[in-house]
């Protein structure tokens, strides 16, 4: 365990006015992608469109990390280098998700454990040698009739921090995301309950296995309204019960946390962000961790097609920018309809 590269790479991914882009979708989510733009989803297609993503002139300026799929770390740029190396020489960190996937869980109907604990030292440590840096888990809690149950939020806890254990030990930072889904019907205060369930119990689990705060990212989901419900709380007021939970459980000593956008529209996502961040007194720096929310504009403009590339990377740009704003706090609406 090399704690200071772990305190390095951790400082790095909450950089000021830099995010990680989630580009580690499994081949089953990038054909459900692909086929919105009625493009295969073929090996070499994922090569090009991550690749265009990657090679994005001047990107690096707002995205300090990319968390990549294992495909993607055997993946070369159009020149013939491997995108770990590629991203590293752009000051751009390369990190890997290593879990298998949410499965059903056993007595618990409606709720899912993420698994991918078997072999995962030996795995950390060929990641290591790839140039990976950090890793990312996640895990899935989702809000219904009488769950989520303390069974999932503990086998959950568990399992994420025997991982962010491991990772330590293997001088990998462990990104844990305790992801609680907005389908569903549910209030904001639902929801805000359910977040910082979650939390309690994931910070309990690091503690009972020796997980190094200083060394650890957290990325999660927003508190708002579930999908389906009614009333759908404004910016300010899901800002302000986001922050109240990570206040009531996340530790000061931790280096940053990142946010996921969870199905969230682009604007949206950015707009939550920039309130939170504009806060004042918070003990960690906020940032952003997106996927969908940094990737959509660009894999429209794209269409499968390499006539397009410019124009993708030049969307890519854009909400990577507006994204690196608001987490100084420095976005504003004006901003989208300057580049529309």
């Amino acid at each position: 365990m090399d704690q200071q590269l772990l305190s390095r790479t951790a400082a790095a991914m909450v950089a000021k006015g830099r995010g990680v882009l989630a580009a580690d979708e499994s081949a089953g989510t990038c054909e459900t992608r692909f086929k919105s733009i009625n493009t295969p989803c073929t090996e070499e297609n994922r090569r090009a469109y991550r690749g265009l993503l990657f090679t994005t002139p001047n990107v690096e300026r707002f995205i300090s990390g990319v968390i990549l799929f294992d495909e993607t770390t055997r993946q070369k740029t159009d020149d013939g280098v491997l995108f770990p190396d590629y991203l590293a020489r752009k000051g751009i960190l390369p990190g890997i998700k290593v879990d298998t996937g949410a499965k059903n869980l056993a007595l618990c109907p409606g709720e899912k454990v993420t698994e991918g604990l078997d072999g995962l030292r030996e795995r950390l440590a060929g990641y290591f040698k790839a140039g990976c840096r950090f890793a990312k888990w996640r895990a899935v809690i989702t809000i219904g009739a009488g769950i989520p149950s303390h069974t999932c939020l503990y086998a959950n806890a568990h399992a994420l921090a025997r991982y962010a254990a491991l990772c330590q030990e293997a001088s990998i930072v462990p990104m844990i995301e305790p992801e609680v889904l907005l389908d569903g019907d549910h209030t904001i205060e639902r929801c805000e309950e359910v977040t910082e369930a979650t939390l309690r119990a994931t910070y309990a689990a690091m503690a009972a296995h020796n997980v190094s705060f200083e060394h650890l990212i957290l990325k999660t989901s927003m508190v708002v309204s579930g999908k389906a419900n009614a009333r759908q709380a404004g910016v300010e007021e899901v800002a302000e019960r986001t922050v109240r939970v990570l206040k009531r459980t996340v530790p000061a000593a931790q280096p940053g946390i990142v946010f996921l956008s969870g199905g969230q529209s682009d604007v949206s996502a950015t707009a939550h962000l920039n309130a939170m961040a504009a806060m004042k007194g918070l003990p960690w720096p906020l940032t952003f961790s997106y996927s969908r929310a940094l990737q959509n504009p660009a894999l429209n403009a794209w269409k499968g097609q390499a006539a397009n590339a410019c124009a993708a990377q030049k969307a890519f740009h854009h909400r990577a920018h507006m994204n690196g704003l608001a987490a100084e706090g420095k976005w504003k609406p004006e901003l989208e309809k300057a580049a529309a």
